[in-house]
């Protein structure tokens, strides 16, 4: 029997990994076959536009789709699809393209590219006011799933494009959360991750009191689910009520995204950021001092306009205060059609680089601090994969964990003595398999 192949190139966060996993199932129940070979029928790109780095990629993999598939149906979806078409469509020689609307109608709008059609969808995202249900119940990884429950951004910080790419918040329905959430428990997904583009936004749209708590809450009750976790938030989120909710629900995950993106609040309030150091430093203590082995992790940027050596090193001695476990460190780069783009006294390139090096080693001396005080202890570990001869997973907290003798663990919660750190990991031994699946 032959079938018409679909590869998927996914560039960005776990929202477009969830949309990419959705729109595959979306093709698996057409009879179209997911493949991952090199080459396919149909292309389908779903790009990334958060950073100068992932628009390059993002052109660089549409281009190269097509250079390997001559005669195949390319599309371009996603965020750099909404952004930049005009631009996506002068540049490279593609069949469909659709921004961040109509991602559910895709099999459909392939069928008519597969007889010739040219297809442009690009609709005004900011119009938006419904969320767009896409669902999945197979294909994610057996370990861990992804499970969209918001979409949008309403906070229009001055150097981020997202808005002008997502769309303003839009929360999924709590029926449909629920629904794919039990779907994915009986699944085998022990472990779930709440994902959106602003989670912590979720609710503002309905006017009826819900937000993230009862979201999670909700969740909570699902069978066959033993972890939550949460994707990025903001420290407006952790609220002495949110604390008092989560901290009673044993499924979540003690592990804290919460975006940072600088220490200095003169930096902060150019970047129209909605919060201060002082509020950072209250929602981690918050956090801290009611959940056990809790982490906090975040998202640094260095070199945003304006940012003088002083303001770098209030940034640095903040991100030393707080004592993370773990920074993600990226230099600004400038977003077409942002306010920050107007802005003058950008900074130069190569500071930029050297103040990216000195948060990667502040990085990695909180992360050493942080993981070494688990030596000695016992720890559950999600087994996630074999990395040659040792198996990786993670503990509840989100460390990364070593194990050599876990063999038929993989998907499974199994119980470690925690006896050495090495390469940013901690090395363990198992000492017994639970029950758990």
């Amino acid at each position: 029997m032959f079938y018409i192949t679909v590869k998927f190139i996914t560039l960005g966060c776990k929202t477009n990994m969830y949309e990419s996993e959705a729109m595959a199932e979306l093709f698996k129940s057409a009879g179209f076959e997911i493949t991952k070979g090199k080459t396919a029928d149909i292309c389908i790109i779903n790009t990334c536009t958060v950073t100068g780095t992932g628009a390059q990629k993002s052109r660089q993999q549409i281009r190269r789709a097509r250079r390997e598939n001559p005669n195949s149906i390319i599309a371009v979806t996603g965020c750099l699809a909404q952004t930049d078409a005009d631009a996506i469509l002068k540049d490279t020689d593609i069949d469909i393209i659709i921004g961040n609307k109509h991602r559910n109608r895709i099999v459909e709008l392939t069928k008519s590219a597969l007889k010739g059609e040219k297809i442009n969808l690009i609709t005004d995202i900011l119009k938006e006011k419904d969320f767009e249900e896409l669902a999945i119940t197979h294909g994610q990884s057996r370990v861990r799933a992804n499970l969209k429950i918001e979409d949008g951004c309403n906070n229009f910080c001055t150097y981020c494009i997202i808005p002008y790419a997502r769309g303003p918040v839009r929360s999924r329905d709590l029926s449909k959360i629920r629904e794919e959430a039990e779907t994915l428990g009986k699944t085998g997904y022990g472990e779930i991750v709440l994902t959106g583009i602003h989670i912590g936004s979720y609710g503002r749209d309905l006017n009826d009191g819900t937000s993230l708590i009862d979201v999670i809450e909700m969740v909570h009750e699902c069978p066959g689910i033993e972890r939550i976790r949460l994707g990025s938030l903001e420290p407006v989120v952790i609220t002495k009520n949110f604390v008092k909710r989560i901290k009673n629900l044993s499924k979540v995950c003690p592990q804290f995204h919460m975006s940072l993106q600088s220490g200095c609040d003169e930096t902060l309030k150019r970047m129209n950021r909605h919060y201060t150091t002082d509020e950072y430093r209250t929602a981690v203590e918050l956090l801290r001092n009611n959940i056990p082995d809790t982490s906090i992790t975040t998202d640094v940027m260095v070199g945003f306009a304006g940012e003088t050596d002083e303001y770098f090193e209030k940034s640095y001695n903040f991100c030393k205060e707080i004592g993370f476990m773990q920074m993600h460190i990226f230099p600004y780069s400038i977003r077409k059609g942002t306010v920050a783009e107007s802005y003058t006294d950008h900074v130069p390139e190569n500071i930029k680089t050297l103040r990216a090096h000195k948060m990667l080693e502040l990085a990695s001396d909180m992360k050493k601090e942080f993981y070494t005080r688990y030596i000695g202890k016992t720890l559950s570990v999600l087994i996630e994969q074999k990395k040659d001869k040792m198996y990786h997973g993670t503990t509840v907290n989100y460390m990364d964990v070593l194990i050599e003798d876990a063999e038929n663990s993989v998907g499974k919660l199994i119980d470690t003595e925690i006896i050495d750190y090495c390469d940013e990991k901690l090395i363990a031994k198992k000492i017994n398999l639970n029950a758990h699946s």
